[in-house]
């Protein structure tokens, strides 16, 4: 579903992805993992297209995405939740899910009933404005945004960051469903070594710009999480 080929990608002079090669599968809940400024936002970010790769190919259903704009990238399924959730402080709930509607493609412009089902919260808080919401609040709220393009694969980056212990599990419980029973692509990049056990099936280890490992989860042993992982 979504490939990377010898990524390489530059800020400035400064090398900060070496020859990434990513093959996620249609259905899998992938964990990119790795201590702070190893590079994992940057490769999402380059997914997305915030940032240019110097270098490889990025290949979605069989699109080369390296020429699309980040628009074109949501258009074709791709639906991403950047880290800080960057919601609209100033719009209303309701306004931030409208905003992910113009990506879709069936072209449909009212907001899935399904995002009110997996975040009951955002209808009871529909006319609130965004800014006002709390932490938890506002990462459901960047979930559903997500969610109202239909992607086929979702793209999260530290979806728990911040987030108190119920809305922690709330999340985990909603990538388990959108993964198990409505068949979408998960990757996702997580520092909570319990909650990645918890919701992921295959793990990616990033150090350096490099991808150093990756496997089912279950294959993700001490000896790799003392090397790569623990601060």
């Amino acid at each position: 579903m979504l490939t990377l080929q010898n990524v390489n990608q530059y800020y400035g002079s400064s090398h900060t992805l070496w020859d990434i090669n990513i093959d996620l599968r249609k259905g899998s809940c992938t964990c990119l993992m790795g201590r702070n400024g190893v590079g994992k936002t940057t490769l999402l970010k380059s997914i997305m297209g915030l940032e240019t790769i110097r270098k490889g190919d990025i290949i979605f259903d069989g699109t080369a995405l390296t020429k699309n704009s980040t628009e074109k990238r949501a258009k074709l399924g791709i639906g991403y939740v950047p880290q800080g959730r960057d919601i609209f402080a100033q719009l209303t709930v309701e306004d931030n899910l409208r905003i992910g509607l113009a990506a879709r493609r069936d072209k449909i412009r009212t907001i899935p009933e399904r995002i009110f089902e997996l975040f009951p919260v955002l209808k009871e808080m529909l006319h609130r404005r965004g800014g006002d919401l709390s932490g938890g609040q506002q990462q459901q709220l960047a979930i559903g945004r997500a969610l109202t393009i239909d992607p086929t694969i979702l793209i999260l980056d530290e979806p728990t960051e911040g987030i108190q212990p119920n809305i922690v599990k709330l999340i985990g419980d909603v990538i388990t469903q959108l993964n198990e029973e409505e068949n979408i692509t998960i990757l996702l990049v997580e520092q909570k070594l319990p909650f990645a056990r918890r919701v992921g099936k295959n793990f990616i280890i990033m150090d350096r710009g490099r991808s150093v490992a990756m496997g089912k989860m279950e294959d993700l042993k001490d000896e790799l999480v003392s090397e790569y992982l623990t601060v």
